[in-house]
């Protein structure tokens, strides 16, 4: 991990709360759509650096420059996310559009003696990209139903270029692209933080007291239930893939694909803990309760993902858990803010105590064993 790498990840620091506080501006189902299609795209962009720097050093000479102009343009584009789908709709797509060039330009620089990646980034990345940022592009000039249209087809369109034009050509360094994820999930997590920093801007009462420590208690849960063993376990299953489409393949579905509902749902959660210490003593509504009991679940449900993939086993008490929390919201709309937050924290407190009891030797030995051996 560079320097500029993480000087590179506080522009996108700004990104993640500025699509919190689109979705805080609209608490309604449109709402929370519109910040979580932002999420999506920037978390794209967002990874495909991750991807880049994996084969080329950047603050090697003018790829330094190229990087410095890239933070720029994402700034723009943060600064645009609010009003991303009115106003600043057409700032949005050009400065996206101009991440995503730099981006690509950097890549065909990193490729020039290597084929099969020159073949990847011009076939895969170069049409998919050029399609999805002329439709968002395209978007800024509508709205309504045909604007949401446009934006699906966008973020369809750019997902599925890697997914559709094969991953043989790609290269990585498997633990610099686990540490890269790893931080910027902190950073994701970092947002509920500030979420409830900003949540309790009036009165500091005993009540948002309560509130901010049950808040700290659900974030480390989350950190907790990420970092303790599951982190560990996918980094050795990379690193000891096959090198060429089996790491490539593992790395792009694991990370770049399941770390995204991952990080959504800890967004969700910011914004539900937002909300919470705003006012604890009122009931949630349906929306910002969904928004953390679901965004809490979302995350739960791609851990499940995330281990089917890695270690082709199911995770059974993290479902039912995800399940219960989807059962939970229509209970907790009913109940003031601060006592559905304890439930929640109630709840994750419960399924890391059983999965460290149930699965104690087993954690003991990924903990103090596995994480000990370097890494092949």
């Amino acid at each position: 991990m560079t320097p500029l790498e993480l000087f590179f990840d506080l522009v996108f620091v700004l990104a993640i709360t500025q699509c919190t506080a689109l979705m805080a501006s609209e608490p309604t189902w449109t709402g929370l759509a519109k910040g979580l299609a932002v999420l999506a795209l920037l978390w794209w962009a967002w990874g495909a650096y991750a991807w880049l720097t994996s084969v080329l050093d950047p603050e090697e000479g003018a790829v330094r420059i190229v990087m410095f102009a890239a933070m720029a343009a994402l700034l723009v584009v943060a600064l645009a996310v609010p009003d991303a789908f009115a106003g600043t709709a057409l700032l949005f797509a050009c400065a996206y559009g101009a991440v995503r060039v730099a981006h690509i330009g950097l890549f065909l620089l990193a490729s020039r003696d290597d084929a099969a990646l020159r073949s990847s980034v011009i076939a895969g990345l170069g049409g998919s990209t050029a399609l999805a940022v002329g439709l968002i592009g395209a978007a800024a000039a509508t709205d309504g139903v045909l604007q949401g249209a446009f934006w699906a087809i966008a973020l369809v369109l750019d997902f599925g270029g890697p997914f559709l034009f094969g991953s043989e050509g790609w290269r990585l360094m498997p633990m610099h692209f686990v540490e890269r994820h790893a931080l910027i999930f902190i950073i994701a997590l970092g947002e509920s933080i500030v979420a409830i920093g900003l949540g309790a801007s009036g009165d500091v009462d005993a009540g948002v007291v309560v509130a901010a420590i049950v808040g700290i208690a659900v974030a480390s849960a989350i950190w907790w239930l990420y970092f303790d063993v599951v982190a560990l376990v996918a980094e050795r299953r990379l690193a000891r893939a096959a090198v060429g489409r089996e790491q490539n393949e593992l790395a792009r579905d694991s990370y770049s694909y399941l770390h995204l509902p991952m990080v959504a749902g800890v967004v969700l959660l910011a914004l539900g803990l937002k909300k919470t210490i705003a006012d604890v003593g009122e009931s949630l509504d349906m929306v910002i309760a969904t928004a953390l009991f679901g965004g809490t679940a979302l995350y739960l449900l791609a851990h499940v993902a995330f281990r089917l993939r890695n270690v082709r086993t199911f995770n059974p008490h993290r479902f039912t858990t995800a399940v219960l929390l989807l059962a939970l919201i229509p209970v907790v709309v009913e109940l003031p803010a601060l006592a559905s937050l304890a439930i929640l924290a109630g709840v994750l407190t419960a399924l890391i105590a059983y999965e460290a009891i149930r699965f104690a030797e087993a954690r003991d030995r990924v903990r103090h064993e596995l994480a000990r051996e370097p890494a092949s």
